[in-house]
C-alpha cells in the first residue's frame, strides 16, 4: 500500500457518516468515465459526509485519498489476480467506515471483503457488466473468470446496487436474475458544467491541426470494443468531403484491436484528403478536449455497450450536437432530435454488443452524422438544447444528494 499523507481527512462531525470510496481509477489516473464519476461524485459527497478514497495506483497528495500499488509478491501474475491482492490490501484499509461503496469489478471484491470483515453496508454502483463484455476475455485472459467473480460475487451480495440509468437496471436484472430488484436505485452520471463549457479559442485546434473553418467529426473514447470506433471510421468513407475526423482515441485494450484501428486509418487516409483525418493517441488534458468537442459540427458516439456514457454529457455540455447510438443508457442522456441524433441498432444477443446488420448501422451513422453537418443550423440549435439540458438535468449536487439517501437507507 502506498499513501497519500496520512490517508486520513480531517475530523469530522460527529454526526455526519463516514463513506469509503473504492475505486481502481481515481485523479490524476483516469482513463475512462467511472473515474470521471468518482471524481466529482467525491468532491460533492465531502458537503455531506466524511469521505476516504481508497484508489489503485502512485500515491496521492489529496487528503483523505490512499492509493495502493500492486502487492510486490503478484508483479508477474495475472492481472485480474493483482486486482484482487488490491483488493484485500483495499478492504483493509476500510476500517471505521459507516458504509463501503464499490466502482466496477476492479474495486467490487474490496468492497464485499470490508462488508464481511466489518458489518457494514455494500453499495455497488454498476458502470458496466462483465457478462455483457466478453470480449474483455481477448484482454484478460482466464482472468476474466476471476473480474465475472468478483462482479457476480459483490453485486449478488450488495446491500444496495446503484445503477447509472434505467437501462443500467434492465442490465443488472438480466444479467444477475438472483438480484433483488427493490435493492437497485437508479442514480444517473453527472456532468460539471462549469468545467465542460463552451471555450471558443483555438489554441489547441491549431496544435493538433484541425481547421475551425471546417466541420469537425469528433470522437473522444478509449479504443475498445464497446466503444464501437470501427463503426465510426467505415462510417467516415461516406461523410462529405469537406468534413474533418478527429479522432481522440488511445489506450487500446489489445494489441488486435489497436491494428485494426490503424489499418481503418490508413484506409480513411487514403480515401480522403489525408490532412482531413486527425487521430490523437495522447491523453489529452480536460481543457483542451473541451475545446476540440466546443468547435465539433458533430459529436458521434458509436457504442455498441454504453451504460450511459459521460462524454455524450461532456459533448452536451460544450453546446455540440451529438449522434449516439440508441443502446444502453444513451437514450435517456441524448434527446433525440432535440439534442441531437440517435442511430438505432438491432444488436445479436451473445453478450458482445454486435449489430445483427453491421454494414446496415454504419450505414444509418454515416446518415445521421451527414444530415447535421449539412444543416449546420439544425446542429447549432441542439447543441444549444444539449447544454440546457445538461445544466438542468444531470448535476453533482443533485447526484450526491441522491447518493447520500442511498447511504441513509442502509445506516
Amino acid at each position: 500500500m502506498t499513501d497519500s499523507g496520512s490517508g486520513t481527512a480531517a475530523p469530522a462531525p460527529a454526526d455526519r457518516i463516514r463513506v469509503d470510496l473504492l475505486t481502481r481509477e481515481y485523479p490524476p489516473e483516469v482513463y475512462g468515465g467511472a473515474g470521471v464519476h468518482l471524481e466529482y461524485l467525491a468532491r460533492d459527497l465531502r458537503a455531506l459526509a466524511d469521505v476516504r478514497v481508497h484508489c489503485f495506483g502512485a500515491p496521492r497528495e489529496e487528503p483523505g485519498v490512499t492509493a495502493y500499488a500492486d502487492p510486490v509478491g503478484l508483479k508477474d501474475a495475472n492481472a485480474a489476480l493483482r486486482t484482487m491482492g488490491v483488493d484485500l490490501e483495499m478492504a483493509a484499509g476500510c476500517a471505521g467506515a459507516d458504509v463501503v461503496h464499490s466502482h466496477t469489478w476492479y474495486a467490487n471484491l474490496a468492497g464485499h471483503t470490508a462488508k464481511m470483515l466489518y458489518g457494514v453496508p455494500h453499495v455497488v454502483t454498476t458502470h458496466s457488466l462483465e457478462p455483457l463484455r466478453p470480449w474483455k476475455a481477448e484482454q484478460l485472459g482466464g482472468g476474466y473468470a476471476l473480474s465475472s467473480f468478483c462482479e457476480r460475487t459483490a453485486i449478488e451480495n450488495a446491500d444496495a446496487i446503484i445503477a447509472v440509468s434505467g437501462g443500467m437496471r434492465r442490465d443488472v436484472l438480466t444479467a444477475y436474475p438472483a438480484v433483488d430488484e427493490s435493492k437497485i436505485k437508479v442514480v444517473y452520471n453527472g456532468i460539471d458544467t462549469q468545467q465542460y463549457a463552451p471555450d471558443r479559442g483555438t489554441g489547441v485546434l491549431q496544435r493538433l491541426g484541425i481547421d475551425p473553418d471546417r466541420p469537425s467529426v469528433v470522437f473522444v473514447g478509449r479504443i475498445t470494443r464497446q466503444k464501437g470506433l470501427p463503426y465510426l471510421m467505415r462510417a467516415c468513407h461516406d461523410l462529405p468531403p469537406q468534413a474533418q475526423i478527429v479522432l481522440l482515441a488511445g489506450a487500446p485494450d489489445t494489441p488486435e484491436i489497436a491494428a485494426e484501428v490503424e489499418g481503418l486509418a490508413k484506409q480513411l487516409r487514403g480515401a480522403r484528403d489525408p490532412e482531413s483525418v486527425i487521430w490523437v493517441q495522447e491523453m489529452l488534458p480536460k481543457s483542451q478536449v473541451v475545446q476540440v468537442l466546443t468547435h465539433a459540427a458533430v459529436f458521434v458516439c458509436p457504442s455498441v455497450y454504453e451504460p450511459m456514457g459521460i462524454v455524450n454529457l461532456e459533448a452536451m455540455a460544450c453546446e455540440t450536437a451529438v449522434v449516439a447510438t440508441a443502446t444502453g443508457g444513451i437514450p435517456e442522456v441524448v434527446a433525440d432530435g432535440e439534442t441531437g441524433l440517435l442511430v438505432p441498432i438491432d444488436q445479436v444477443t451473445d453478450g458482445t454488443g454486435t449489430p445483427v446488420d453491421p454494414d446496415r448501422f454504419v450505414a444509418d451513422l454515416a446518415a445521421a452524422i451527414t444530415e447535421l453537418i449539412e444543416d449546420p443550423q439544425r446542429a447549432r440549435a441542439m447543441g444549444l438544447a444539449g447544454r440546457r439540458r445538461a445544466v438542468e438535468k444531470f448535476s453533482w449536487a443533485t447526484i450526491a444528494a441522491d447518493t447520500m439517501e442511498v447511504y441513509r437507507s442502509l445506516c
